[in-house]
């Protein structure tokens, strides 16, 4: 018997459950089938970073809490269960068979997926069977074969040379590194507030990297800011990632005139502003800012006095703020639309 492969350990359903939610509505609300919202849960299917982000926002929680933590009960259970299904893929010999179809299939130089339409079968389900996590039943096997330039019996014979030979050893050994991965428990260091080792750390920092947090929101004439990661956005196009950067959503309303409606400023704090910039300005230094501390903060644009010292101008109402080093204020290097 072959196990689904665990691509991505996840509380979602436990966040979930708290929410009081059927799984039938959170998959409506995402825009998945139940069967994927299930799979999801199991963490026998991956997400795309778009979809991440999305169930976060239906269930009001944060990226970190998503993946599962060294100190989290369930985290034992994902262990156990990885091991078993290793083992079982081991003693059923799955993972030679796939590694020789691997091998196979790299030797006529077609790609996963030109190897998947030949063999009438979709990527996901080639893609399982070349990392031994899946049977091929017998209607299936004549396609496969055929897709790999061979009669059923030519496959076998074939992958059996290469395991007598030792060629399929680096390939099964890969393929069981990659499953293990996904429970490897390592130090992500990329949020502010996620300091304990958690499982899949590789993972989350592949998302985080993409992702920017959103520390000011509108507040009357100014912004509501706190660095938590509460709500996260994606960086726009082309843009790099720095360390630091950050986004604020301007108070259209009050400023629509400058900004278009549901548009994020995005912030790169390294970047020190000068006459002309517009700018994010604070009334005490951001480095001074403990994480999740509210405070308040403008949109400025910078202007230099008569002596020519830095001076922010705020805008609905206008209002002038002395500038007095550049830790307190930083540089508005993006502006997107939603």
């Amino acid at each position: 018997m072959a196990f689904e492969e665990i691509c991505f350990p996840n509380n979602i359903r436990n966040i979930r459950l708290s929410r009081g939610m059927r799984m039938t509505a959170l998959a409506k609300k995402a825009g998945l089938s139940l069967s994927a919202m299930s799979k999801v849960e199991k963490g026998v299917r991956r997400l795309k970073q778009g979809q991440l982000m999305q169930l976060c926002g239906i269930l009001n929680c944060k990226l970190s809490d998503v993946f599962i933590k060294a100190d989290d009960d369930k985290a034992n259970s994902w262990q156990c269960e990885m091991q078993r299904r290793l083992s079982g893929n081991e003693s059923s010999g799955l993972k030679v068979f796939g590694a020789g179809v691997r091998v196979l299939r790299r030797g006529l130089g077609k790609t996963i997926a030109q190897a998947a339409k030949d063999a009438k079968m979709t990527l996901s389900v080639y893609h399982k069977i070349e990392i031994g996590q899946r049977d091929v039943y017998e209607k299936e096997i004549d396609n496969l074969a055929k897709a790999l330039g061979k009669t059923v019996d030519g496959m076998f014979k074939a992958i059996a040379e290469l395991y007598n030979s030792g060629a399929l050893d680096k390939q099964i050994d890969k393929a069981e590194e990659r499953v293990r991965e996904a429970l490897r428990v390592g130090k992500s260091e990329t949020s502010a507030d996620v300091d304990t080792s958690i499982y899949g750390a590789t993972m989350y920092d592949s998302v985080r990297k993409n992702l920017v947090p959103v520390y000011g929101m509108p507040d009357g004439k100014n912004l509501a800011f706190a660095k938590s990661d509460e709500k996260m956005i994606a960086l726009p196009a082309k843009m790099k990632s720095g360390a630091g950067i950050y986004a604020v959503r301007p108070n259209v309303a009050r400023m629509g005139a400058m900004f278009p409606a549901k548009s994020y400023l995005f912030v790169n704090p390294s970047v020190h502003p000068i006459a002309g910039d517009l700018a994010i300005a604070f009334d005490e230094d951001f480095g001074k800012i403990a994480p999740n501390a509210r405070v308040n903060a403008r949109i400025v644009m910078i202007r230099e006095d008569k002596n020519g010292n830095l001076i922010g101008v705020s805008v609905a109402p206008e209002e002038k703020i002395q500038i007095k080093n550049a830790k307190r204020a930083h540089k508005v290097v993006q502006i997107v639309m939603e």
